[in-house]
């Protein structure tokens, strides 16, 4: 049975969807297994779309400039418009999202959301798909900090989730950050039960193991979950 779309795994946030006739990139700081610059040598594609949630450096590199002569279109999250790499970007062809905000053409439509960070998280819907890339849109409980801090930190991921609630991903792009176990799960969880996501993509999670949800992770019905540790790991989803 063909798929429907193949993910390959690029590095911490960053991945490569292939669909029939188009390819998303999200995030791509660092491509160690040269994904990208090999499909593209494919020349198997109509449209190819290049995201970046925010400007941090484990989400956004200058080096995607490379992929400019075949790009369709950049779409940046609006802090990345104030930084110095910004200025390298043909302008024609790249454009900056404030959250909140649509944008459509013949292929694609996007819509932005907030982070609880920096930037911006994407719904992006294409040949009858529609993903959900979170950026650094987390419920981000550090341990050890202030809990004013730690209270803050939930009030604010409970804001945007509402602007989620009820919305349906075919994948969910969202990170499960071992740097705050034992909170790393807190976020993913929390989207899952307010939205309907099919299949969840777990990211952010560069340095560490495969992630394998616990038994309390799961309080709905099980989905499939992948948890990519090797650059130039693929998967097929339908």
């Amino acid at each position: 049975m063909r798929s429907d779309m193949e993910i390959t795994y690029l590095l911490n946030s960053g991945f490569l969807v292939k669909l029939n006739r188009t390819l998303l990139v999200f995030d791509d700081f660092s491509d160690p297994a040269n994904a990208v610059n090999s499909e593209i040598a494919e020349n198997n594609f109509d449209n190819l779309y290049i995201f970046a949630s925010h400007a941090h450096f484990d989400h956004f590199d200058s080096h995607i400039l490379d992929y400019q002569k075949d790009a369709t279109k950049y779409i940046f999250g609006n802090d990345i418009k104030h930084t110095k790499r910004a200025r390298a970007f043909p302008a024609e062809k790249t454009l900056y999202m404030k959250k909140y905000e649509a944008f459509e053409d013949k292929n694609i439509k996007v819509t932005s959301f907030d982070s609880t960070d920096v930037g911006t998280s994407f719904s992006v819907e294409t040949e009858g798909k529609i993903f959900f890339h979170a950026g650094d849109f987390n419920w981000w409980d550090w341990p050890g900090d202030t809990e004013v801090n730690r209270k803050a930190a939930k009030l604010a991921f409970f804001r945007q989730l509402e602007k989620l609630q009820g919305r349906a991903f075919d994948i969910a792009f969202f990170p499960v950050d071992e740097r705050i176990a034992p909170s790393q799960e807190f976020g993913a969880k929390e989207f899952l039960k307010a939205t309907n996501t099919k299949n969840l993509i777990a990211m952010h999670r560069v340095g560490f193991p495969r992630w394998t949800p616990s038994a309390e992770f799961w309080e709905n019905d099980e989905i499939p979950i992948w948890s990519p540790v090797d650059a130039g790991e693929r998967r097929e989803f339908n």
